[in-house]
Parts: structure tokens; sequence; C-alpha cells
């Protein structure tokens, strides 16, 4: 049975991994229900555009975390062939579920962010490190799945051998996207100031994968839906489905 020293560390001390996304905010706004002290974590990693980092400190600020802007700013310019992090690759639109939404992956990103907020949460000694991945996010992305948060858990405790260690938590990792608007919604998550689109700009374009994702988890949540997009109409259909 996995062994979590807590002998000196906070148990309710949550390091979270703030994207400024959807799904960090939520997560925010769960442990933070949960009255855990709220320490968020955001890495720079030269992604495409700044928009989510400046949602990010919106978000802290909100929820009265300490925030922490790690900048990695180059590390992008090394890892061409995303769409995230190099400029002549177009983001995708469409379903975000479809195999053209590989474009999106960015290679070991989680691996790279979530270690930073270990390495804060074992300095700060908290109890809890906390990642927003979902069920949703498991057919394109491999570190966005259970196997990866359970190889993570036992690097931690490999890495930090004989101090206290923070557990590796991902409360949302068989929940939908639907689930996670819900969840949000309810606890007052201050969603309208989230960023989700790939594509930076004054409005979510609507179109890309993650902004169709966001669109469809609150109509299939039956919720209003406080994000402002470009397009709001354009439908697409699921791989495997017809209409």
């Amino acid at each position: 049975m996995e062994q979590h020293d807590t002998s000196t560390s906070d148990p309710f001390t949550a390091v979270v991994v703030l994207s400024g996304g959807m799904d960090s905010t939520v997560l925010m706004a769960h442990y933070a229900a949960l009255r855990f002290a709220l320490v968020a974590v955001t890495v720079d990693y030269g992604q495409r555009h700044r928009r989510e980092i400046d949602s990010a400190r919106q978000i802290a600020a909100h929820y009265g975390a300490a925030h922490h802007v790690v900048d990695f700013s180059g590390f992008g310019a090394l890892l061409g062939g995303s769409a995230l992090t190099d400029d002549s690759v177009s983001v995708p639109d469409g379903h975000y579920a479809e195999q053209s939404m590989r474009a999106t992956v960015v290679p070991n990103r989680n691996a790279v962010l979530a270690s930073v907020a270990v390495s804060v949460g074992v300095a700060v000694r908290a109890g809890t490190v906390a990642l927003g991945m979902h069920s949703g996010d498991h057919f394109i992305y491999p570190d966005c799945r259970p196997p990866f948060v359970a190889a993570l858990r036992e690097l931690v405790a490999v890495a930090n051998e004989g101090f206290a260690t923070p557990l590796v938590q991902a409360p949302f990792m068989d929940w939908s996207k639907a689930d996670i608007a819900t969840h949000g919604t309810r606890l007052g998550a201050p969603l309208e100031r989230s960023w989700s689109c790939y594509k930076g700009g004054e409005v979510h374009c609507g179109v890309c994968g993650t902004c169709y994702e966001r669109r469809e988890a609150f109509q299939l949540a039956g919720l209003t839906d406080p994000t402002e997009y470009r397009d709001d109409v354009t439908v697409f259909t699921a791989p495997g489905e017809t209409r």
C-alpha cells in the first residue's frame, strides 16, 4: 500500500497547478470550498499567448492564494511541432476528440508542470499537489491519464525520500467537462475570468478544440455559459457520431 509521509507537512495546504483555464479554476474553487490554504503555481513555458497567465493571476487573487508564476519561457522554443509552442503550426478547429487535436500536445508538459508544483509543495510542506485533468483529456493527452498520475506519485516518493512529500491528487480524473462546469457553477467559481482558447485574442474563438469543449460542457450541463465567443453557433460532429 502506498505510504504518504505527512509527519511534518500541512494536510490542509494545497499547491494547485493553475493554468488559468476552466479546469484549474474549478480546481481552485474545489480546494477553497474544502478550506485549504492555497498556493497557486502557474508555469510560463513559452506558450502561444499569455491570456491564460493573466487569467491565472486574477483567479489566484480572487481566492487570496499565494501565486507564483514560474518563468520557463525559453522552454517552448525547444518544442517545435506543437500548435501551443510553435507559431508555424496552426491551432486546429473542430471537435476536441478529433485526431487533429494531437497538434496541441506539448511533449511531457504535465510532467514538467507537476514536477515544478511538487518542488514547491515539498518546500512549503504542503500536504497536497492538485492537478486538474479530467476524463475528456484522456483520448488525446497521455499525460492526463490515470497511469501518469500513478507514476508521478511513485516518482515523487522516490525523488523526495526522507522528506515530507505532498500527495498528488487529480480529483476530476473520472469527471466529464460538463461535470466540471456543474461543480464550478455550484461553487461560484469565477469561470468568466478563466481562459480556454488556444488562439488568444480579445475573446474566445469558439471553434478551436478547447473552446468547443468548453461550449459543449455548459450546453450538456444545461448551464448558462459566461464566456463570450466570436463563434458560438458552429457545431462539430464528434468522432463516430452522425447528424
